[in-house]
């Protein structure tokens, strides 16, 4: 809480106070989690984990100074400051949970993780593009069988024009496949095989996917801290 300018009091109840505010606010008016001993459990819980996940949305910083709708009403502005208090808290222990207590360790965590996203998307496209190739492959092999019988009918009789105008489609169309499968491949490939490949590139592109989500998760709850952790720092805003 020093971090983000708040002068804490120490007694039966912890209470806070920004830098800019007359008046110390009670934790205990955001709930039976944000007491002393209660946050201090939750810290060193979090510093015993290896993996750090985000665990619950961060919200909104309201300005209490501008909101009009707190200008006409005391109510809200009393759940406003309770709000706020209570993103400040969750902000607090979830830097604490990866090991950030700096801004700048902040923009760094975000660097990495930006890494990371690019990192995934990168290794999808890999992916994306082989998918795309091997399914070109499999339509090729699926060509080249189907289209063969009317092939070796044709090469039979090469000057049957009536039978070449009948199947010409068909015979350009295995002539092309074959030759862009010659120039890939010794021989023609497998179906199966091929469709093994393609279960095997599936499933490791949903688990990239998976890890991508979880990264995009994150990153949407790193910019959202940092947000809120500027206006906090360099805002006139009740906490």
């Amino acid at each position: 809480m020093n971090i983000l300018g708040y002068e804490i009091k120490h007694g039966k109840h912890i209470a806070f106070k920004h830098k800019d505010k007359e008046r110390f606010t009670r934790a205990k008016i955001i709930g039976d989690d944000y007491t002393e001993d209660r946050l201090k459990e939750c810290i060193n819980e979090n510093d015993n984990h290896k993996n750090y996940t985000v665990k619950k949305r961060i919200g909104d910083i309201i300005d209490i100074d501008n909101n009009e709708k707190i200008k006409s009403s005391k109510g809200y502005e009393y759940w406003a400051t309770k709000h706020n208090l209570q993103v400040a808290a969750d902000i607090v222990v979830l830097m604490r949970e990866k090991g950030i207590n700096t801004l700048s360790q902040l923009d760094n965590y975000i660097k990495k993780n930006v890494d990371i996203r690019q990192d995934l998307q990168d290794k999808i496209k890999v992916i994306d593009k082989d998918i795309a190739k091997l399914s070109k492959t499999m339509e090729q092999v699926h060509t080249v069988k189907l289209y063969r019988q009317i092939y070796l009918e044709y090469k039979k009789d090469t000057i049957d024009n009536t039978f070449f105008e009948e199947h010409k489609s068909e015979i350009f169309l295995y002539q092309n496949a074959l030759s862009e499968l010659k120039n890939a491949y010794s021989k023609l490939p497998d179906t199966m095989d091929i469709l093994n490949q393609l279960d095997l590139l599936h499933e490791k592109k949903n688990t990239l996917m998976q890890e991508y989500s979880s990264v995009k998760f994150d990153m949407k709850e790193l910019y959202q801290i940092r947000k809120n952790y500027e206006k906090y720092i360099s805002a006139d805003i009740e906490r």
